[in-house]
């Protein structure tokens, strides 16, 4: 049983091929002020098609078939506004450069942009949500911790998930028997669907017989790690839930995967540094202007299994960052003014494709971390070495996912949030997920989101 299921993004994708339709044709109502003809709207629909392609991608970039959580619904109207406004201008960009199609629709596309947007903010806000089933799956929760209180929060105050916790059993509240008892009360009952339990906790152990004897009683039935409910929520690990056997045992991987992998990194880092090298001058000359410093800096990092590497970077502050910050935690180094925008598009970390070529790096990947930040987390977070399975990245799972990654300072609490991130990439990598990492990190760029 797949809690958390993966059928609204297919009908997403449906209903905005179809939303794009219907707003084609109420625009050329509107332009004409009768109704298209049937020939007339083929006239523009073959030609449209080919944007419609690449409107999807517009949309897929911009997080439009990403999960619609409660933060992202707030934010809904400018994306699309957003999106949309993309959309159009590659729609006039491509009917000026092939004309083939004998259409120049410069009122059009105004029209379109003024009724596609709220069509399809009315189709993902109000249409799409009354499509799923207002019957909920009724399940138990059997387990205990932050990330757990978090979850069941999240699942209770947020409508678009399929599934309700009828009852909360917290395992550090309740003793073994009072777990027992409850789990024969909820089994008896009919409505209950699955339990999600923490595998980890003992507590939990002694109620699996009741649950394994309740499968055989009912129609459907699901016995799900709270764990692998945790991920298919939050995108991360839970790390509060976690046993040193499931990171172990996220670190394999398949040789396949890995020799693919590696294929992927050389062939990027070649095709992107060569594009890279024709805006090197001018950055190099920017930054001379600046404040005639060094233009490229080079640092000591932590690699896969702990190795040390060196990586080069464009400079973008007024020293070099070592991560020895002493007692207030922060450095005191400034980032320049050609150094802000060297960040906010993330051609500061241009050189590091040489680093991708030598193997010390990824294209994707953990962040590789300073060796005395290194240190000092490993010494107080757990499992924060399990980042070195693997090899570091320029872009990561974290990287796109985790808007408060600490920079240039220690950080116990941010790091540990940036962790879940890293650990939920290293159990679930794939060359799939590199790619949808490596497009959002396009869309950040693009975006100028700062680092």
């Amino acid at each position: 049983m797949t809690l958390v299921p993966k059928r609204e993004y297919v009908v997403l994708f449906v209903g905005d091929v179809l939303v794009f339709v219907v707003s084609l044709w109420l625009a050329l109502a509107l332009r004409y002020l009768e109704s298209p003809s049937r020939e007339f709207f083929m006239q523009h629909i073959i030609p449209f098609t080919i944007l419609f392609i690449a409107w999807i991608g517009v949309f897929f970039l911009a997080g439009l078939y990403g999960k619609h959580t409660r933060l992202f619904r707030h934010r809904l109207p400018s994306i699309i506004l957003y999106a949309q406004a993309i959309n159009v201008s590659l729609a006039a960009l491509f009917f000026f450069l092939i004309p083939i199609f004998g259409i120049a629709p410069k009122t059009l596309l105004v029209l379109y942009l003024l009724v596609s947007c709220p069509l399809i903010f009315y189709w993902r806000v109000n249409v799409f949500p009354s499509l799923r089933t207002s019957r909920k799956l009724k399940g138990v929760l059997i387990a205990s911790g932050p990330d757990v209180r978090d979850m069941s929060k999240e699942i209770a105050s947020d409508s678009r998930y399929p599934f309700e916790f009828a009852s909360i059993v917290d395992t550090e509240k309740a003793k073994a028997h009072d777990v027992i008892q409850e789990a024969c009360r909820v089994a008896a009952e009919s409505s209950t669907n699955f339990f999600v339990v923490d595998f980890s906790d003992k507590a939990t152990l002694t109620a699996l017989p009741i649950v394994y004897n309740s499968a055989f009683q009912k129609r459907r039935f699901a016995l799900v790690d709270a764990i692998d409910l945790y991920q298919e929520v939050f995108d991360r690990m839970p790390l509060s839930l976690l046993q040193y056997e499931r990171v172990l045992a996220g670190a394999a991987s398949s040789r396949v995967y890995d020799v693919m992998k590696r294929v992927v990194d050389i062939s990027g880092a070649i095709v992107v540094g060569i594009f890279a090298l024709l805006v090197y001058p001018f950055v190099a000359l920017a930054i001379k202007l600046d404040d005639r410093g060094p233009i490229f800096i080079t640092q000591a990092r932590v690699g896969k299994y702990q190795k040390p590497i060196r990586i080069i970077k464009f400079r973008s502050m007024s020293g070099n960052d070592e991560g020895v910050y002493g007692k207030s935690g922060k450095t005191e180094l400034q980032v320049t003014k050609v150094g802000k925008w060297l960040r906010l598009l993330r051609i500061d970390e241009l050189p590091q494709l040489w680093n991708v070529l030598m193997g010390d790096l990824s294209l994707v990947g953990p962040r590789p971390e300073l060796p005395a930040l290194s240190s000092r987390y490993s010494a107080r977070i757990p499992y924060y070495e399990a980042r070195y399975l693997i090899n570091p990245g320029l872009t990561g799972w974290a990287q796109i996912r985790h808007d408060r990654d600490p920079h240039h300072g220690a950080d116990i609490p941010e790091t540990k949030a940036k962790l879940s991130y890293d650990l939920f990439y290293l159990e679930r990598r794939s060359l799939l997920l590199d790619l949808y990492i490596i497009l959002q990190t396009i869309r950040i760029v693009i975006s100028a989101r700062g680092s």
